[in-house]
């Protein structure tokens, strides 16, 4: 196996560059790798015991990228080097119940929660300070939650893949949404990870053998309970619309969600919209693009 740092542009405006540099992004990357010069820490949340990466210069500004059900930190591996190279803070952790925070959960005889996830966020975001903040997928929900709910924490929001909305969040998915009320939350978390495991998502050798690695440490109790709560997700439209700072709703061209319904979404809550020629994995598959588009969120909010 070929291992290659992440290639990062120089600071400042990436502009037209993202893309080529996108193209660049090599196949074979050993994704159980974080970026040169992370530091990893744990952070006790009331959850439990969180697995943190932190990359940059602690006096920058902040930045909190927080993965969705069954990822992890190391989805941003790509995007992590660019935002600190130009002059921010970048942390991560996985959440509670999830990759290395698999020993995170709520008390016994009872469930993984909204009001658990936003609570950890909001600790880790009081931690460190105000953060430009991200939530990919599930944890976008999670992101709003914490912005609503405490607003001085926050200097830019960005939902990235995340349910366009509320109620049941599996409804507009394409193909499948029709039929989603019909599954319970455990039958949801496995069908989630036999399509993942067996690459019906048709990544790479090296991402799919990280992914496999992952699940072995992720809570399947976590993933069921998460996919229960994703189906009565909170509408929190009008509060985020009223919320006095820069938003980003970005999304892959073939999401799971059709590009309609994120474009929705972003009128909704006075957001900006980027859509990228790729899936549900923007992190991934055009980092540079996203980080761009991430700079310019955060020179506005300056």
């Amino acid at each position: 196996m070929t291992v290659r740092e992440p290639q990062s542009p120089p600071p400042g405006d990436l502009g037209d560059d993202a893309a080529r540099l996108d193209g660049l992004v090599p196949h074979d990357l050993d994704w159980s790798v974080l970026p040169s010069g992370s530091v990893t820490s744990r952070f006790a949340a009331p959850s439990g015991e969180l697995a943190v990466v932190s990359l940059g210069d602690p006096v920058d500004p902040r930045v909190v990228l927080v993965p969705g059900v069954s990822g992890s930190k190391e989805d941003f591996t790509l995007v992590m080097p660019v935002l600190a190279a130009s002059g921010y803070f970048v942390q991560s952790y996985d959440l509670a119940g999830n990759f290395e925070s698999a020993d995170a959960a709520p008390p016994a005889g009872t469930s993984y929660s909204y009001e658990l996830f936003t609570d950890d966020l909001i600790a880790f975001l009081e931690s460190n300070g105000p953060a430009h903040l991200l939530g990919y997928s599930f944890a976008g929900t999670i992101a709003q939650l914490a912005t609503v709910q405490r607003p001085e924490l926050v200097r830019s929001l960005a939902l990235l893949a995340t349910p366009p909305e509320p109620g049941n969040g599996f409804r507009g998915v394409k193909i499948l949404g029709p039929f989603t009320w019909m599954a319970t939350g455990g039958v949801g978390a496995k069908l989630m990870r036999w399509g993942i495991v067996t690459n019906k998502n048709r990544v790479p050798q090296t991402r799919l053998d990280f992914v496999r690695t992952r699940f072995e440490k992720t809570s399947m109790r976590s993933m069921a309970d998460i996919i229960t709560l994703m189906k009565r997700a909170p509408d929190l439209r009008p509060q985020l619309r009223d919320a006095a700072i820069p938003k980003l709703v970005a999304v892959g061209q073939h999401d799971l969600w059709p590009v309609e319904l994120h474009a929705g979404l972003a009128e909704r809550i006075g957001a900006g919209l980027a859509v990228y020629d790729t899936g549900h994995s923007p992190c991934e598959t055009t980092p540079n693009q996203l980080a761009r588009d991430l700079l310019a969120l955060y020179r506005s909010a300056a």
